[in-house]
């Protein structure tokens, strides 16, 4: 008997839910290489999504997850919380694997960013334009959802 995996095939539901996720997502886990290429670092950003979706966020280049993504832009980012009660790891959870790409300040791109994240996170108005903050779009590669026990997908950017 040949083991098939983990993986379900991803339908209309597991899209709906994962866009759900990201949509909804204040916050995500981002997942970076630190400069010396060797040593794995997490840290917790602001999360929104562009005008189509993508995932986006505001950080301050001070930050060490900012300089590792100078140096590789490679990453992955973690979506989704348990709720307040059940066992954690059945809730629905989504790992997007990305390249980051830092948007230069006074182009077009960066002021579109700007308008749409301080519409979703109206807090972040009081650092928006600090010097040393700029936005960073997280090119999707691709992805996991994993729905809750038994619910596993892999995710292409067009199911995002």
């Amino acid at each position: 008997m040949t083991k098939t995996g983990p993986y379900q095939p991803t339908d209309a539901a597991a899209r709906a839910l994962a866009k759900e996720l990201l949509t909804k997502a204040a916050f995500a886990a981002l997942a970076v290489l630190r400069p010396d290429g060797l040593t794995p670092s997490i840290s917790r950003i602001a999360l929104a999504t562009d005008d189509a979706g993508c995932p986006v966020s505001l950080i301050s280049t001070l930050a060490d997850h900012t300089q590792a993504l100078q140096t590789n832009p490679s990453c992955a980012l973690l979506i989704g919380e348990p709720a307040d009660k059940g066992e954690p790891l059945t809730h629905p959870r989504l790992t997007l694997h990305a390249i980051a790409r830092l948007v230069e300040k006074e182009t077009r791109e960066h002021s579109v960013l700007r308008a749409r994240y301080l519409s979703l996170r109206p807090k972040a108005k009081l650092y928006a334009d600090f010097s040393d903050f700029g936005f960073v779009h997280f090119d999707v590669q691709d992805g996991v959802l994993n729905g809750g026990f038994g619910k596993a997908y892999r995710l292409t950017p067009d199911d995002l």
